[in-house]
């Protein structure tokens, strides 16, 4: 699904990603791990078109998607979130759902005036859609609540509930699990394995909680100092003594071993 092939990302005489090069199968939840400063999101960022690589190459089914801007990797169904949720706090939930899909007829001038038959037909089978969304995520409670008022865990959820009102093929997760209670996490949880599951959704995510991405993801990815350092199973990962040394330290050295 997507190959990156040597890339660099340098900011000035800082190398944040420092050739890297790892591939994403299709249908897997890949994770992707390292200590803080590895290079993780940069790299994300450079795949999701935020940034442009210094040096390297991306491809999504084969196809180079070097440098392409956000907009147009997600008409191709590349899709990321953020660390921090990024949400219409003003809007209610239900409303930042329906707000995603591009080429609305309502965009337009034209249309308001001369076609509101067509946009109140689009309206209803987005509210559908976006009542469908929050069914799956287990929120539908919360369809009314303005955005701004969710826990940063039901924030996370809606950014997840975003990618799926769009035809996403691969979704890039940016610590999804960064500040949320265990209750809402095992929820997320659930929502990734069902979305790549039951609807053949391609994840790679970056977390630091070694648990959850052991539940989820095969294979695991680490980087460090801006390189991919080892690539197998979580436990192969928590095993590994260079993975140890570089970043996991004694702490997880000691879980693994009593697991």
């Amino acid at each position: 699904m997507i190959a990156v092939h040597d890339v660099h990302k340098h900011f000035g005489g800082f190398h944040a990603v420092d050739g890297a090069s790892l591939e994403i199968a299709e249908g897997t939840i890949t994770g992707l791990i390292g200590p803080n400063g590895a290079g993780k999101t940069t790299l994300f960022n450079v795949i999701a078109g935020v940034l442009p690589p210094t040096s390297g190459r991306v491809t999504m089914a084969g196809e180079d998607i070097t440098g392409l801007p956000p907009h147009d990797l997600f008409h191709r169904g590349l899709l990321r979130t953020f660390q921090i949720a990024h949400e219409f706090s003003s809007m209610t939930v239900r409303e930042n759902l329906m707000m995603v899909p591009a080429a609305q007829s309502g965009e337009t001038l034209w249309n308001t005036w001369f076609n509101r038959r067509r946009i109140a037909a689009e309206e209803r089978a987005l509210r559908d859609r976006a009542d469908e969304v929050l069914d799956f995520l287990t929120i539908s409670h919360l369809r009314d609540e303005k955005a701004g008022n969710l826990s940063g865990g039901q924030k996370k959820l809606l950014e997840l509930g975003r990618t799926m009102m769009v035809d996403a093929k691969i979704v890039f997760l940016d610590e999804v699990g960064a500040g949320v209670n265990r209750t809402l996490l095992g929820t997320i949880g659930d929502a990734i394995q069902r979305l790549n599951e039951e609807r053949g959704y391609t994840f790679c995510m970056i977390e630091h909680d070694m648990d959850f991405i052991k539940r989820l993801c095969d294979p695991v990815i680490v980087m460090a100092e801006g390189r991919v350092l080892a690539r197998g199973s979580a436990e192969e990962i928590m095993a590994n003594e260079a993975v140890i040394e570089a970043y996991l330290g004694t702490g997880l050295k000691n879980r693994a071993a009593g697991a």
